[in-house]
């Protein structure tokens, strides 16, 4: 098979051929080399790399195969980590930089996960600094573009991930998500990506342990690649509180479900959260498009309560904690959003602080009565068409001015406030032929379930180009944008 041919494989039919001896690791891991230094100057998607270190392990991998070596889940397959998260000798930045020439000793327990599954961790993939935003640009990589169109925004936090994804550079990437990270670039990028219910993929960095808002998970190009990366990271650890064992077979095995037996609700807004004008018919045409697939499609949401302002105080909480020092010593030291997150914090009161986490706990119990009337929840994840990356964030829309940078992501974290698992599914394209996606959220811990729906669902998609996932113009990748790193103030050293 042509070097070129492999990266336009999927994960699971690459971990295939290599446990048949059909393609090396070797080859594999420099087909997914050329494919960054071809298109990465189009996009920026990839921050550090270690291609010396990665070849050797390659030659590892290879001669494990060859030798009858029992093998890892995903072993000899190639993996971007986002550069939130530690990765042993490779320089992890944060996009910060306070962090830029870091170089951490060990792993975080997720990545030692993957590590441990077989993975090659080659590259890490870009983010906002302190993953704070949903537009992957920072000062010290720069900006990540969407593949789709260069000049626009790739998502965020996790739109490195999602681009290169989306651009064939791996097969598998990993990512985190509070206020849709995971989803949102995965939307606009055209790929997957899974917020599971908390704890599943245990998360040792938090310093906020006892909280569900923020996970660490997986992405890849369909759900079955998805879930292949999911089973590796799945597990429980000392450090995670939430943490909770889950067999690996319940995210690998993926059950065959009846669509036609699901009851689904879908809401564009869920109620409360903004969406632009011009963006709703184009939901709508997708549940037109999906609705006779299912038992029944109807339009309802759960209630959503003081959602936007109890979002407000349990996010903060975690960034009161993190910045207090740095803002206090040096605040210019830290990136705009993230002194808003901070400052915002600095403000509430105990009475604030006790008003959220009763209402948190009372949209968690909106959500798990919603499901006993349905299946699946189907809703957006963004609600406008990616925008220019020199754009910070959108702070009006529709007429409505914002006053926090995140506010227009309420599709997103309104899910995030649930508790509930969803996942990102490419959906054709938007009325500007950008990636469209939406988010399908399932019960409370049964991952498993959703996982096995979200499958069914994608196969029954593929077929119809008005739901079939996007492909973006390679040919009109292989002209650089120098621009995505204009942004940039303090490069790394080499």
């Amino acid at each position: 098979m042509p070097a070129a041919d492999l990266v336009t494989l999927s994960a699971v039919e690459l971990r295939r051929l290599i446990g048949g001896k059909q393609i090396s690791p070797v080859e594999l891991l420099d087909a997914c080399i050329a494919q960054i230094e071809a298109v990465n100057p189009a996009v920026n998607a990839i921050c550090a790399t270690d291609f010396d270190r990665a070849r050797d392990q390659a030659k590892r991998d290879e001669a494990a195969v060859l030798a009858g070596d029992d093998l890892g889940l995903l072993h000899g397959l190639p993996c971007g980590v986002k550069d939130l998260e530690a990765t042993a000798g490779l320089r992890t930045t944060l996009g910060s930089p306070l962090h830029k020439d870091d170089v951490p000793e060990k792993d975080t327990f997720m990545v030692g996960q993957v590590r441990a599954a077989g993975a090659n961790l080659f590259c890490k993939t870009n983010t906002p600094e302190f993953g704070a935003g949903s537009n992957s640009r920072n000062p010290v990589w720069g900006a990540t573009g969407n593949p789709f169109d260069p000049m626009k925004t790739a998502g965020g936090s996790s739109g490195g991930s999602a681009a290169a994804l989306a651009t064939n550079m791996m097969p598998i990437a990993t990512g985190s998500d509070t206020g849709g990270s995971l989803r949102n670039p995965a939307a606009w990028c055209g790929v997957v990506g899974y917020r599971q219910t908390p704890g599943m993929v245990p998360n040792d960095k938090s310093s906020f342990g006892w909280s569900p808002l923020s996970v660490v998970g997986s992405m890849g190009w369909t759900v079955e690649d998805m879930c292949l990366l999911l089973s590796s990271q799945v597990g429980s650890a000392d450090a995670d509180p939430l943490s909770r064992a889950v067999p690996a077979v319940e995210v690998l095995n993926l059950a065959r479900v009846d669509l036609g037996s699901l009851r689904v609700a879908f809401s564009a807004d869920q109620g409360f959260a903004p969406v632009e004008t011009s963006y709703r018919p184009v939901f709508d045409r997708k549940i037109d498009a999906i609705r006779g697939f299912f038992r029944s499609c109807d339009e309802a949401t759960p209630a959503p309560g003081g959602l936007d302002r109890a979002f407000d105080v349990i996010r903060g909480l975690s960034y009161a904690q993190r910045y207090r020092a740095q803002y206090e010593a040096d605040k210019m030291k830290l990136g705009p959003n993230v002194r808003a997150n901070y400052e915002l914090a600095a403000a509430m009161t105990l009475a604030d602080v006790a008003w959220a986490h009763g209402e948190h706990t009372a949209h968690f119990r909106r959500y798990a009565q919603f499901f006993k009337n349905f299946d699946l929840f189907i809703t957006l994840i963004t609600p406008m068409s990616p925008f220019p990356w020199e754009t910070l964030a959108p702070m009006e829309m529709n007429g409505q001015k914002f006053d926090k940078y995140y506010t227009w992501m309420g599709v997103a974290y309104g899910v995030t406030m649930s508790g509930h698992p969803a996942i990102a599914l490419p959906c054709g394209v938007d009325q500007h032929g950008m990636p469209f996606g939406f988010q399908m959220v399932g019960r409370y811990g049964r991952d498993a379930e959703l996982l096995a729906a979200a499958y069914a669902l994608e196969q029954a998609m593929a077929s119809n180009p008005e739901t079939a996932r996007a492909v973006p113009d390679f040919a009109k990748l292989r002209t650089p944008v120098p621009a995505l790193k204009s942004i940039v103030t303090a490069p790394p050293s080499a």
